[in-house]
């Protein structure tokens, strides 16, 4: 197979510690020619939406009319779903059941012409499926009512690992860069991460951010909440110490960068080789999201595809926190196409203008 030759954007960064928006978009331009690799936990998001119609008088619970069902790729496969939006070439490893959900998730990343070779399913999984009920009066808006998760409660057996072992590390040796999504389903153990020696590794753990030390993680996006539960911690409006956490965070892990989700507080961006004081980047948008569900896959995705395009660490936090933006706004397990983010950045610098 003839070799890839990957090429970067050129346009020279900024240093005045501003983030230069023409720059942004050469870097957005240069997103198609990038291969990202995801090693991940794989979920199906499903959304059951109905009109209330009564209230039942079999027990004091709502009686819904079905309207509609909507899957949409979750956890791992949304940052799959989001790369492929943003016409990068992706390569996902991971496992899904043989069953409705896997077909399901097998068949939405075909219809986005993504390479399933990586993708194991087997009979001795289940394919995890988080079915969301929606239920709104008519001309109303919908509000979640409920949430039943389908999950295995079993470890993967161990020709399964071996397997998804040996594809994670044929991925890393072809990718620009390799991210890790780590929904503590089993298909991205730390064991596994430390033998990829991927060109450029990200991460985003939800429940076990610690336990990826020594594993070659060059940056992590872990949300507020996910850093606070890792040192046990609370933030609040405490600056100090969310510099405190971030610092230990960044020394624990070997980390180069790490980006902090905060919500409508935007993020903060440490830089293990800088001991200035993090950066802290405003939210894009309207501080009332529609919809958050989903957002930290698309934050990691963009902000790993900027990284391979040839950002740095502060673009790549920049151009992460306008994709943010743009799908909180949506419905739905959303994702950010390059047109989109293209928009906002055209919409943004002529605002500056």
């Amino acid at each position: 197979m003839k070799k890839r030759t990957t090429v970067k954007a050129k346009t020279t960064p900024r240093t005045d510690g501003s983030v230069d928006l023409t720059r942004l978009l050469d870097l957005v331009g240069a997103f198609p020619r990038q291969t990202i690799g995801v090693i991940g936990d794989f979920v199906l998001d499903e959304f059951v939406s109905g009109e209330i119609t009564r209230v039942s008088r079999e027990a004091p619970v709502l009686i819904l009319r079905h309207l509609r069902c909507e899957a949409h790729p979750g956890g791992a496969a949304n940052a799959v779903n989001n790369l492929a939006e943003l016409g990068a070439r992706v390569l996902p490893v991971g496992v899904v059941g043989e069953d409705e959900g896997g077909a399901k998730l097998i068949g939405l990343f075909r219809s986005k012409g993504v390479d399933v070779s990586g993708i194991v399913r087997t009979s001795s999984w289940v394919t995890t499926t988080k079915t969301r009920f929606l239920a709104g009066w008519t001309h109303t808006t919908e509000q979640q009512v409920l949430r039943v998760d389908r999950e295995t409660n079993r470890n993967l057996p161990a020709t399964i690992e071996r397997t998804l072992a040996r594809k994670a590390k044929q991925v890393a040796r072809r990718a620009d860069a390799v991210l890790v999504s780590d929904y503590g389903l089993a298909a991205a153990p730390p064991s596994m991460v430390r033998k990829l020696r991927a060109k450029l590794l990200t991460l985003d753990s939800r429940y076990r951010l610690l336990e990826f030390r020594d594993a070659g993680v060059r940056a992590a996006t872990p949300n507020e909440p996910e850093l606070e539960a890792a040192y046990h911690a609370r933030v609040g409006a405490d600056m100090a110490k969310l510099e405190n956490l971030g610092r230990r965070a960044v020394r624990d892990l070997g980390l180069e960068a790490l980006v902090v989700t905060r919500g409508k507080d935007g993020l903060a961006l440490f830089e293990g080789k800088s001991r200035k004081p993090p950066r802290h980047i405003p939210i894009f948008g309207s501080d009332t999201p529609v919809d958050v569900t989903g957002a930290g896959d698309t934050v990691i995705a963009v902000f790993t595809l900027a990284l391979a395009a040839g950002a740095t660490y502060f673009e790549a936090a920049h151009l992460a926190n306008y994709a943010g933006g743009i799908v909180v706004m949506k419905r739905r397990t959303a994702t950010v196409t390059r047109g989109e983010l293209e928009s906002a950045l055209r919409r943004e610098a002529t605002a500056q203008r």
